[in-house]
């Protein structure tokens, strides 16, 4: 079911159908009227009229599928419907440290283009922060021909504690003020439906759609980046907690008065297992030197420094203690460590792995599966892209009900 800042709950009971039914088209790939009533439970009737709506708008097409009789030499061919990938172009953002990630999709969710904008600082102003959101789109459409009116959505990923459903962040580290309203900046530059939301949430979407999540209906995402985020899947729907805050695994408190988190409280996970806090152990060790990343430090503890390898075995313990709290909560089906990073084994070592079964609860039953998914930072933004195609398929629904007589 789609998930969406205006809930098919809040809308027409038509409007609901016709959002059930492009989704089964979406899930489907292509599929008859008569599967997609069986599948959905409804009558063809109901099915028919919604579908052609759904034509109407642009949204769906039909096709021509397999005959309908195939021992016959001649048989009416079946008509089926898809949806129309050329309808709408969406576009999909990571803001990172250093660079914003963008992915151009779509309707289908295919991709036309991606590219890398370098940014100049880690932290921006709400101001600069949709400025260079706008660069990106800019440089990324410009090798498509397209422009930003061309754009029927836009949605965007950031790290920190998010209100998706009024575009509003409490924190975030690319941000240097707190509780922003970005509805009216985004406007002001963006002519376009555009969406913000944390981006462990993206990356838990981007691993239901097309990763390790596929066909499950629990499951958590752990990403490990400058930070560590949380993205929980239930009953196979996104959870964010009534104030978009309900999923800050990062932010979870691990040693009462500890390490200083970049969020300004104490004894966070992050600020044990986040790649700044690596790094700010390192540095405190007086070995700052060259260290840029976690690699390095890894480096470092191969070649045999044992403040290297005290620091990745802390790290270890600490995010050990923190998943077998996540096993105590939620008792997923899996939980996937997701990260752009190669480097971090210390956090999936049989160490870890021996910390996390004897923080468990102990009852006759295996350890969900924990998987490893290495990816790119396009894999955010996919999964910001995927998020960007609901919320559109959202209002251009919701504008069939404005246009209808």
């Amino acid at each position: 079911m789609l998930k969406s800042k205006a809930s098919p709950s809040s809308l027409d009971q038509r409007n609901a159908t016709r959002l059930r039914v492009l989704d089964h088209i979406r899930t489907s790939g292509s599929v008859s009227r008569i599967d997609i009533a069986t599948a959905l439970q409804t009558s063809p009737a109901t099915v028919t009229a919604a579908t052609a709506d759904l034509i109407a708008a642009g949204l769906v097409k039909e096709i021509e599928g397999e005959t309908q009789s195939r021992s016959a030499k001649r048989g009416r061919p079946r008509v089926l419907l898809q949806l129309d990938g050329r309808s709408n172009l969406v576009a999909g953002l990571k803001v990172a440290r250093q660079v914003i990630s963008v992915i151009l999709v779509d309707f289908e969710g295919t991709e036309v283009a991606s590219h890398m904008y370098p940014l100049k600082q880690a932290r921006m102003s709400p101001e600069d922060f949709v400025l260079a959101v706008r660069d990106a789109l800019e440089e990324t459409l410009a090798k498509t021909g397209s422009k930003i009116c061309n754009l029927a959505g836009v949605s965007i990923g950031i790290a920190g504690l998010v209100d998706a459903e009024r575009n509003f962040v409490h924190w975030s580290s690319s941000i240097t003020e707190r509780n922003v309203d970005f509805n009216g900046l985004l406007a002001s530059e963006l002519p376009c439906a555009t969406f913000i939301e944390n981006d462990a949430n993206l990356v838990a979407k981007a691993e239901q759609l097309f990763g390790l999540g596929r066909g499950l209906r629990n499951f958590l995402v752990v990403t490990i980046e400058h930070g560590v985020g949380l993205g929980i899947v239930l009953d196979g729907k996104l959870y964010r907690g009534k104030r978009g805050c309900g999923a800050e695994f990062g932010h979870a408190k691990v040693q009462l008065d500890g390490a200083l988190c970049q969020c300004g409280q104490r004894g966070c996970l992050e600020a044990y297992v986040g790649d700044y806090a690596l790094i700010r152990e390192m540095t405190v060790a007086g070995q700052s030197g060259s260290l840029t990343s976690v690699s390095d430090i890894h480096d470092l503890a191969y070649s045999g420094d044992h403040r290297a390898q005290s620091v990745l075995a802390r790290a270890g313990q600490m995010f050990g203690l923190g998943v077998s709290n996540l096993v105590n909560l939620f008792d997923p089906d899996c939980i996937i460590l997701s990260g752009a990073q190669m480097s971090f084994e210390h956090l999936f070592s049989e160490d870890v792995m021996n910390r996390i079964r004897s923080g468990v609860v102990n009852v006759d039953a295996p350890l969900p599966d924990i998987k490893v998914h290495h990816w790119g930072d396009l894999m955010w933004a996919k999964g910001a892209a995927a998020y960007g195609i609901e919320e559109v398929s959202i209002r251009k629904v919701q504008e069939i009900a404005t246009h209808a007589p």
